[in-house]
């Protein structure tokens, strides 16, 4: 049986080393565990939820009803289309041999998944499985980004653009982090993706919506939400799906897996509170859409620490989390003059960078096996914003220069005409009666 290396930032990576181990210094040959591949079908499962119909239901509910059926169909076509292109180059670029260039991107030896056998085993789990498992990643993060330019997109040129932007910006960094990389190697810790996957997306949308432009009438016309309770619906099943996208990421069935559930509660709990609270107090009335992008926020920061912190270090990236996303909701949008049209921004890229720093700051060597600054460890928080730095430096580049060579050949904003109708008759033919 082949075995490949699991995440290099989660502590499960020790855990899956240790069981290889005999009473020798040789290793043992690596054997199935039946108990941690029920837990990561099951993880699996709910992350791919997350996207279908978690995400697809909260961003469909917040744009406008002319709007709310190409929403959907931007999250289920991204899923569609990643899962194929995962199996065909984006595994091998994230979690293949690089060789020479192996601390940037991994190699072209996992293409189409040829090597994978029923009995391949990835540590514990088979290979199948964890191939499966990170597919589901590698399709939320591009469909996050979608929320940034929402009402105004043409649908094929957010296929090419997303397309590109997984294989050449969400692999590369994945590979960074996860699978062998220069960030991984230099002590990031991220347990589940506060750089790969939500600063990165964050950083992506902000670009995205700068480039497209303000939507028409923004700032002038009404464009609040036309479905409150799908979105409700959605960030419920985003919450639920979280378990499987943190604790998950433990790549076992064991006590990391159970803190890393607890600590994503507390925080996407106390999230809501604070932001509910931010909102109730500034603009006299608690929203639903406020407390819902509370919960959200909050799932995003505890991401990167999940599987390095205690309950109190949940509460209070919980807490952090809330405020600073509010902020960057509302009064960094509005001062800055960007049209982040679901604050893909404000709550991913915010939340994402706040999460990671804390991250730094309340990491236990008792759980995750690397203290943090409360520890002692100041130098943790400045490794940490060392992978935020590369992380938003690499994203935002990487990301204007797609979206400037998708434009230069088939342009990326729709006519005034069908963002003036909206895209779901003019893009797809439908509507919502």
């Amino acid at each position: 049986m082949n075995s490949i290396p699991i995440r290099k930032s989660a502590p499960l990576a020790i855990a899956a080393l240790a069981l290889m181990m005999t009473g020798s210094p040789a290793f043992a040959e690596a054997k199935l565990d039946t108990g941690n591949t029920a837990w990561m079908l099951t993880s699996t499962a709910l992350v791919l939820m997350m996207t279908i119909p978690g995400l697809a239901l909260f961003y469909g509910g917040m744009v406008r009803k002319k709007n709310v059926l190409a929403t959907v169909m931007q999250s289920f076509a991204v899923t569609a289309m990643m899962s194929v292109l995962w199996m065909i180059i984006g595994y091998s670029l994230a979690f293949g041999d690089g060789g020479g260039m192996n601390a940037f991107i991994g190699g072209l030896d996992k293409m189409f998944l040829s090597h994978v056998g029923k009995d391949t085993l990835n540590g514990t789990i088979p290979e199948s499985v964890f191939i499966t498992f990170q597919m589901t990643f590698a399709i939320i993060t591009p469909a996050l980004i979608t929320g940034a330019f929402a009402d105004r997109m043409k649908f094929s040129s957010m296929m090419v653009f997303l397309a590109l932007w997984m294989l050449l910006i969400y692999a590369p960094i994945t590979h960074w982090v996860w699978g062998g990389g220069f960030l991984g190697d230099a002590g990031v810790l991220d347990f589940a993706g506060g750089t790969v996957v939500h600063i990165n997306a964050g950083i992506a949308g902000l670009v995205t919506a700068i480039v497209l432009g303000k939507r028409l009438g923004y700032g002038t016309e009404n464009m609040a939400p036309h479905n409150l309770v799908i979105s409700v619906i959605g960030a419920s099943l985003l919450w639920v799906g979280w378990f499987g996208f943190n604790a998950g990421s433990a790549v076992a069935a064991d006590g990391a897996a159970g803190m890393a559930m607890l600590v994503t509660q507390i925080a996407s709990a106390s999230a809501a509170i604070a932001w509910m609270l931010l909102e109730w107090i500034i603009h006299k009335k608690p929203s639903i859409l406020g407390i819902i992008s509370g919960a959200i926020a909050g799932l995003v920061a505890i991401t990167p620490a999940s599987g390095f912190v205690l309950p109190m270090g949940g509460l209070f990236i919980g807490l952090a989390a809330g405020g600073f996303c509010f902020i960057g909701a509302t009064w960094l949008k509005r001062v800055l003059g960007y049209d982040d049209s679901l604050d893909a921004f404000g709550v991913h890229g915010v939340g994402g960078i706040v999460g990671a720093i804390l991250t730094g700051v309340f990491a236990v060597e008792a759980v995750g096996g690397t203290k943090g600054l409360l520890e002692g460890n100041a130098m943790q928080v400045w490794i940490q914003i060392e992978g935020i730095l590369a992380t938003v430096a690499y994203s935002a580049v990487g990301t204007f220069v797609i979206l400037m060579i998708v434009k230069a050949i088939m342009g990326l904003r729709v006519s005034r005409e069908t963002e003036i109708e909206g895209l779901d008759i003019n893009l797809h033919g439908e509507v919502v009666h």
